[in-house]
């Protein structure tokens, strides 16, 4: 989706240039804005640059002039360091500029990382992101946010670039965060379900090829069915979405289901297998690997699944 931002004149910087956050660049550029971004790997910097935008080798640098500044790191900790570390940027950024959070965290985490930034009269989004790195390249993300109504305006213009839907879901930090990990528990069960199922039929000897026509036809069929079996029937688990963020993320879910005194069996489980599987060394593989991980359990037969794990 190609947005036209009136105000052409906004400036913005992105914090982490991966798959997602390359793309969001992307998107906010297309549609007018004016954006730096930053990545600790220099080369991605400078392919940014290559294609039309600015790069920043540090991350006070990346921020000086910016009015949204969008992080897409990968979990709290590299957030809370990119606000508040050493090099931290909450000092550098410009009066009323906006802090647009995109990574997946505990909710509680949000709202603390929200406080201390409104504490120096600066905003806060918490705006985790769904949708995947294809999206996120055209600008039709799915965005869960929660913040004040002053936070919203100011990352307006970026939100309108990168997103398709934009789901305003509370005026505190955190209502996002907590919107996020539901659709992360249920993403993590249906992909290991999915998996579990592929590697049962192959156990029995089914044409996959024919199963993934017939399911995703049926009843049993569910998106990440549809979108990750393709990976499993190809044998190539190159990382879209790697078992390490699933160990991280039902971590999480777990995490707050406990303090809540909630029971999540079937989460649980499914952690149990992403953790197999990284323990098997398939942990920056594609979160299909799970398809692997039962086969190498159950001496099923999946269309390359003796290739060596990813250890790059």
């Amino acid at each position: 989706m190609s947005v036209n931002i009136e105000n052409r004149g906004s400036r913005a910087a992105v914090i982490g240039l991966g798959s997602m956050g390359f793309g969001m660049a992307q998107s906010m550029k297309r549609a007018g804005l004016d954006v730096t971004g930053y990545d600790i790997t220099q080369a991605v910097v400078e392919r940014f640059v290559a294609e039309g935008g600015r790069g920043a080798q540090a991350l006070a640098d990346a921020v000086e002039g910016a009015d949204i500044i969008v992080s897409v790191v990968v979990n709290a900790a590299q957030t809370e360091a990119v606000l508040f570390g050493p090099e931290g940027i909450a000092r550098a950024m410009e009066p009323g500029a906006v802090f647009v959070s995109s990574a997946t965290m505990d909710p509680a985490i949000a709202r603390s990382l929200a406080e201390r930034l409104e504490a120096l009269g600066l905003h806060y989004l918490d705006a985790p992101i769904s949708g995947g790195a294809a999206k996120a390249a055209k600008g039709e993300l799915t965005i869960m946010a929660s913040g004040t109504p002053e936070a919203f305006a100011a990352a307006r213009p970026a939100l309108d670039a990168m997103a398709a839907k934009v789901y305003e879901l509370g005026d505190a930090a955190g209502i996002g965060a907590a919107f996020k990990m539901i659709n992360q528990l249920l993403a993590g069960v249906h992909i290991a379900a999915a998996c579990e199922a592929i590697s049962f039929a192959a156990k029995q000897g089914l044409d996959l090829e024919k199963v993934y026509e017939v399911i995703t036809a049926s009843a049993g069929n569910s998106w990440m069915f549809e979108n990750r079996i393709p990976h499993v029937l190809a044998g190539d688990y190159t990382p879209l979405s790697a078992i390490e963020i699933f160990v991280k993320d039902l971590g999480i879910v777990q995490d707050m289901a406990r303090a809540e005194r909630y029971p999540v069996p079937l989460v649980a489980a499914a952690l149990q297998m992403y953790l197999a599987a990284s323990g098997a060394g398939m942990g920056r593989d594609d979160d299909s690997s799970l398809a692997r991980l039962y086969a190498q359990l159950s001496g099923a037969e999946l269309p390359g699944k003796n290739k060596e794990p990813n250890k790059s």
